[in-house]
């Protein structure tokens, strides 16, 4: 097991601002706000996916690097710089010159909640049959797009049946 370096000391706390989510957008009821809505969940989902994996990086690997990111992920290199530096514009994330990226308080607690849906997910899945393996998958997308009122209908139902959430 790897350990984390002491914590830097984070920059000034500035105002975090959240990741919207698809449930916080205008409830208008017509297309345009449906889309609106759905656009925002792919970005929101996109900023989770990486807060997750450098919190995830932290604890196995003690350090969370641009290029670990890139690869772990799918993306150019650019595309990882781009999406760090709107996790530190959001609050999320702060780094140093030549040194991993680190998460705030703020998104140290956007990880635990991620992780946690995702959870509730992927044990609604199989509660309904689906193999691990294919929910493990699945809750990758719809861990991102589901409201928290849907989260905690699905929470709810596991409750209610002996599901593990």
């Amino acid at each position: 097991m790897t350990t984390q370096d002491p914590k830097p000391s984070a920059p000034p706390a500035r105002k975090a601002a959240a990741v919207p989510e698809p449930a916080e957008m205008p409830a208008e009821g017509t297309q345009a706000a449906r889309h609106a809505s759905a656009r925002a969940g792919r970005a929101s989902a996109v900023l989770e996916d990486y807060v997750e994996l450098i919190d995830d990086l932290l604890t196995e690997e003690g350090e969370a690097r641009p290029t670990d990111l890139a690869r772990r992920l799918g993306v150019s290199h650019a595309t990882a710089i781009k999406s760090i530096a709107r996790l530190k514009a959001l609050g999320l994330a702060y780094s140093r010159p030549y040194r991993s990226i680190f998460l705030t308080e703020e998104g140290h607690a956007l990880a635990r909640k991620v992780r946690a849906r995702h959870r509730v997910v992927v044990d609604l899945l199989k509660a309904v049959g689906v193999p691990d393996d294919v929910a493990e998958s699945d809750a990758e997308g719809l861990e991102h797009h589901v409201s928290e009122v849907t989260l905690e209908a699905f929470a709810a139902f596991l409750r209610r049946t002996g599901g593990k959430t």
